[in-house]
């Protein structure tokens, strides 16, 4: 029975296949700057926010806030907003932004899935925006139950690839996929959870060319140094469809999970 199989365990083996390290902190406080305004405005976050249902008297926990992408669009809307992040420079630019919209229901809190969450306080409703990919889901669910009184909102990779799974298979890349949302599906099912589940949509990183040569260096931007023989087929694949290709194959994916919490 489904219910039988370590899906927590199949998550940790996934991810050491994977061969990907965890980003530190230290990454994320270079980006800061440069994100702390424009992640405030994309189509992604509006059609997060879209789908996300508070009333005046919720507090949100806002995990892997980042300059505040989610957290400060609700804002308005509830009681108060926590944005936890491990990055201090991007606790940094939510406070800015806090201060430049004038928000007073917003506090930071700098900690990690993995830190204690003891001194974070219990809120009625979580989102977690492209901030679920964690060593271990099992303990990552079990602490947002804890953590939270009503519902989860999160967002997970589909195909578990940042870079397009087209074109890897295309060029016979080696699969380096984090694990997908489906396992989520599963732990949360093992736990009497049914989620709700639909897709949020975003052009993929390679959409824009005009020409196979502009493709050609998309990819190895995203890839890595290219072999003649690669380029050979990216250029064929291309002329096969060029409207296709200009928008870089397929979309990149994230699936939207929302869950009572009982």
């Amino acid at each position: 029975m489904i219910k039988n199989i370590d899906f927590g365990s199949l998550y940790r083996e996934h991810l050491a296949r994977s061969g990907r390290a965890f980003k530190p902190a230290s990454d994320w406080d270079t980006k800061a700057a440069g994100m702390r305004k424009k992640a405030l405005d994309s189509r992604y976050a509006a059609e997060f926010i879209a789908r996300v249902h508070v009333n005046e008297n919720d507090t949100v926990l806002d995990v892997g806030c980042g300059p505040g992408t989610i957290g400060l669009a609700l804002a308005p809307k509830v009681k108060h907003v926590y944005g936890l992040d491990y990055s201090q420079g991007m606790l940094t630019a939510l406070e800015q932004n806090v201060a430049e919209l004038g928000l007073t229901n917003v506090d930071s809190i700098l900690a990690s899935w993995d830190d204690d969450w003891s001194a974070v306080p219990e809120c009625d409703i979580a989102v977690v925006s492209r901030a679920s990919i964690v060593a271990d889901m099992g303990k990552a669910l079990d602490k947002l139950h804890q953590q939270i009184r009503k519902r989860v909102y999160m967002t997970h990779l589909v195909g578990g690839r940042f870079v397009s799974r087209e074109i890897a298979e295309l060029l016979g890349r080696s699969d380096t996929s984090f694990p997908d949302h489906m396992y989520v599906i599963n732990m949360l099912y093992q736990r009497n959870i049914y989620p709700t589940l639909n897709y949020i949509e975003s052009p993929s990183r390679l959409a824009g060319s005009q020409s196979a040569e502009e493709l050609i260096e998309k990819v190895s931007w995203s890839f890595g140094q290219l072999t003649a023989t690669e380029k050979e087929i990216l250029i064929n694949w291309y002329q096969q469809d060029p409207d296709y290709a200009s928008q870089g194959g397929e979309p990149m994916r994230w699936a939207f999970l929302s869950w009572d919490i009982k």
